[in-house]
């Protein structure tokens, strides 16, 4: 059949639907393969879906603003010299839908028939996908028609389109560092090229694919809905609005319901003098005003040394096989910087940040807080963190009861930096004080460990040249 339908893929978040915000061809559009096709919205990040056909666009399925669910139709494409044949609606071919990520892909089993069993967006045979594909059940509840599955499993015979089969992501990351993938051998399943064989044909430091997103503005807001004259049984009072908890918003609430309903916090906190910290930088920026890092770098700097000497705090609880509860210790600090945008608070984390110096992290810190506000931050920058550090200071606030960031054991607010009066050798003095607030898991330690951290962070924010002289 000419016509060929692209089903919504899993991108690589596990997540069962997404939210499409506005369509990037229209019918009778040409688009070639790659081609940004859409820009959908999950739980998690807001990505740009390609096209993995060329052609001309035959159908659009589904309206901006709409959920869509992964493995349900998502576009229809006319390859190029093909005839679209009117009396047949075009059968989805189940293997557009299969995951970008990399481990599930290594999982495939090996294909029935003579095709690759590479099954990724559009380019494979389903036979190698029958065994792993996953199920899911479109939001009526109906399941394929046998049919259809007969008809999909016929497709095999079609000759593959390209000689290689890889992910949009691996793809990407082939031509931003300027390898013709054509002359790589793959390890995957079938010789599917995968992330690492591009890393390693690169021989260069593995840098994340970003993918493309636009800018929040053009996120279309959610429309509140609320029927004419509905009263509120409870107030009394006219319902203005009901607005779906959706999207970015949705996960935020979840993820802090689960901290609160399952990790016993406690708090902690103290005031510390930071006006030694704020003349220190103040006279590194005289000297060189390009290069000097902001005071949240250095905060963050004393927070990984403090995470270094008390790992406690740089934990997970997680369960067993055996269904026992156990500490997991990582070998690096990922740290988190929660970051206010117009899509929801995200907590971008700046990978193994203990290699890092204050300059480094700066740098980092505002690579990400950019991408992220930005909507192009991957799920794996949103989603990596072990500890997080949230400066709501900037917000005019002293301080907070902040919420561990669930599935992290710990947090640590920084309030405002204001001028308090400050015993100062005996001396009454007026000091730029700010408060520090550390919220933990009382399961992975007890309050001596988290007292110690926070008493370390604040004595490097008062001694900062004695603190980074050790860093």
């Amino acid at each position: 059949m000419s016509v060929k339908t692209f089903l919504l893929p899993d991108l690589g978040e596990g997540l069962a639907e997404a939210e499409l915000v506005k369509w990037l061809v229209a019918v009778g559009d040409t688009v070639v393969i790659d081609q940004p096709i859409a820009e959908v919205e999950t739980a998690k990040s807001m990505v740009e879906v390609p096209s993995p056909y060329a052609g001309t666009v035959h159908q659009l399925h589904g309206a901006a603003g709409e959920m869509i669910q992964v493995d349900t139709p998502l576009i229809s494409v006319l390859e190029e010299g093909g005839e679209a044949e009117p009396a047949a609606a075009p059968v989805p071919e189940r293997e557009v839908a299969q995951s970008y990520r990399e481990e599930e892909r290594a999982g495939l089993a090996e294909p029935e028939s003579k095709g690759s069993g590479n099954v990724l967006i559009g380019y494979g045979t389903p036979e190698g996908l029958a065994a792993k594909a996953r199920k899911r059940r479109p939001r009526g509840g109906a399941v394929e028609a046998a049919p259809a599955r007969a008809q999909v499993r016929a497709a095999a015979a079609v000759p593959l389109r390209a000689p290689l089969v890889i992910s949009p992501l691996v793809r990407k990351l082939a031509r931003d560092r300027g390898i013709d993938i054509a002359t790589l051998a793959g390890s995957g399943i079938g010789g599917l090229i995968l992330r690492s064989d591009v890393e390693a044909a690169s021989a260069a430091p593995v840098v994340a694919a970003v993918i493309a997103a636009p800018a929040p503005s053009a996120v279309p807001a959610a429309q509140p809905v609320a029927a004419a004259g509905e009263l509120d049984s409870r107030s009394g009072l006219a319902v203005a609005s009901r607005t779906p908890i959706t999207g970015v918003r949705k996960t935020i609430a979840a993820a802090m319901t689960r901290s609160r309903s399952e990790i016993p916090e406690a708090t902690v906190w103290v005031d510390a003098d930071a006006t030694a910290l704020l003349e220190m930088r103040s006279a590194l920026k005289a000297k060189d005003p390009q290069n000097t890092p902001g005071l949240l770098a250095f905060i963050a700097r004393f927070v990984v040394a403090g995470l270094q000497k008390y790992p406690e705090l740089n934990s997970r609880i997680e369960t067993n096989a055996q269904g026992e509860a156990e500490i997991v210790g990582f070998g690096g600090i990922n740290l988190g910087i929660a970051a206010q945008t117009d899509r929801g608070l995200m907590v971008p984390a700046i990978r193994n940040a203990q290699q890092l110096s204050a300059r480094g992290i700066n740098a980092e810190l505002a690579r990400l807080t950019e991408i992220t506000r930005a909507g192009k931050a991957t799920v794996a920058e949103l989603t990596s963190g072990t500890f997080t550090l949230n400066n709501y200071g900037v917000f005019g606030v002293d301080g907070s009861a902040a919420i561990i960031n669930y599935p992290e054991v710990a947090i640590l607010g920084v309030g405002r930096i204001i001028d308090k009066p400050w015993v100062v050798n005996g001396e009454l003095a007026v000091r730029k004080v700010t408060e520090l607030t550390l919220a933990f898991d009382h399961r992975v330690c007890d309050g001596g460990v988290a007292a110690g951290f926070l008493r370390f962070v604040a004595d490097a924010m008062e001694n900062p040249a004695g603190a980074l002289a050790d860093l």
